[in-house]
């Protein structure tokens, strides 16, 4: 009896972690990255494109929550994509996103080509990951940040933009 129990609260875990899992990964299309920016009008947002394989990117990922939470009141968002391949994003990405970023949120790419999503905010982007961008309160493009960058470079450039537009 006692195993059966155990094994029932198992699996019951087991479920509520890939739901919780799932609902901060989020799949996301161009035209849903659109819709999504333009949403986040009035804001500052930082939209990151990321993924698992990349050093660079998994570096920055704590660094962009902690600066998400900081400027959250003064209007700052973290828009975060990952660029992994689609058909990985339940047996890979998900279960990576709960190992090492349990409290991450992030979208999750399904274009086939990386370029056709992020053609929405860069035509010319040079497929170097980790990029970010820093859009201004009328989402306009105010910076990119291409390769792996510190926390202080991504604070600088975010605190500058949040306090130049209150």
């Amino acid at each position: 009896m006692h195993r059966g129990l155990v094994l029932v609260f198992s699996l019951i875990w087991l479920c509520i972690a890939s739901a919780a899992a799932a609902d901060r990964l989020q799949p996301l299309d161009a035209s849903g990255l659109q819709e999504v920016l333009d949403a986040e009008r009035g804001n500052v947002v930082l939209v990151n494109f990321w993924a698992t394989w990349c050093r660079p990117c998994l570096k920055e990922i704590p660094d962009l929550i902690s600066l998400e939470q900081v400027h959250a009141d003064a209007g700052f968002r973290l828009v975060a994509i990952s660029l992994d391949d689609a058909a990985s994003l339940e047996t890979v990405v998900e279960p990576f996103m709960q190992q090492w970023f349990p409290d991450f949120e992030s979208y999750a790419s399904l274009e086939s080509q990386m370029d056709a999503i992020v053609s929405v905010i860069d035509p010319a982007w040079n497929e170097v990951l980790p990029t970010s961008y820093l859009l201004d309160r009328d989402g306009g493009l105010a910076e990119i940040l291409q390769g792996g960058k510190s926390r202080e470079e991504f604070g600088a450039a975010i605190e500058s933009l949040v306090a130049a537009e209150r």
